[in-house]
């Protein structure tokens, strides 16, 4: 039997988590509905879902802890996609630096939100097609770091794991692919999120900011990643395939 992706719609006004319910239903999806943190976790911990629809403005634990909840626990590789409020920008910013995967702003068209989270699945689950997928087993080394393209872990120098959510990842994967060349803002949103850079968008440099800090990358004087100004980013370190497990 084919695979329905599960949908969980965590928002506390009922009308829209009925409406989104009914009309992601309509178009081939599984979906169940929470309208609090506590529903939430109660759900999750009865059945595995393949992304999380959250809103942000929620009486209680809001949006932005229960993501950051989510990106501490055992359900951080599940895609997070945040509901936001259109005019408080830093709300968005707030949300990707807390680790949601995408964002998309109140009021949207049910059709959006569809589009959004079939976009969302589809990088989740595979990485663009231009990057090459490293051998099974194997370790991409830079700097005093390895990453471990199986587990999608982050080791360091002591072989102790750090752990990425999807975003940081799939950006680490396209850097380390592409050593020493500039990436520009709008190439690094296309390859690891798969959409056009919209007006003031800066979720790839929140992206940058928080890699930085999984690397020990210092922003004023960085190693791995430096700023390209006017151009973008480029991952100066040099990569090599390190020994595959034993």
């Amino acid at each position: 039997m084919d695979h329905v992706d599960h949908i969980l719609v965590v928002d506390d006004d009922r009308e829209i988590r009925e409406l989104l319910s009914a009309y992601l239903k309509k178009n081939g999806l599984r979906v169940t509905v929470a309208a609090d943190g506590r529903q939430m976790r109660s759900l999750l911990d009865a059945n595995p879902v393949d992304l999380i629809v959250l809103d942000l403005m929620m009486p209680g634990d809001d949006g932005l802890v229960l993501c950051r909840e989510l990106r501490a626990g055992k359900h951080k590789a599940t895609p997070v996609l945040m509901l936001t409020a259109r005019s408080d920008e830093m709300d968005r910013i707030v949300g990707l630096e807390m680790g949601a995967d995408d964002y998309l702003a109140k009021p949207f068209a049910a059709r959006e939100l569809l589009a959004r989270i079939k976009a969302v699945l589809r990088r989740a689950r595979m990485l663009p097609p231009n990057l090459q997928i490293t051998e099974a087993g194997q370790l991409l080394a830079f700097g005093k770091w390895r990453l471990d393209t199986t587990q999608r872990h982050l080791l360091n120098g002591d072989g102790v794991a750090v752990a990425l959510s999807g975003a940081e990842y799939r950006l680490l994967r396209v850097f380390l692919d592409h050593p020493q060349r500039v990436l520009s803002r709008d190439q690094l949103l296309n390859l690891t999120q798969g959409r056009e850079a919209e007006l003031f968008d800066r979720s790839i440099d929140l992206l940058v900011s928080r890699l930085r800090q999984r690397l020990d990358d210092d922003a004023r004087e960085p190693v791995y990643i430096k700023t390209v100004r006017s151009e973008g980013y480029v991952f100066a370190m040099r990569v090599e395939i390190s020994e595959p497990y034993s």
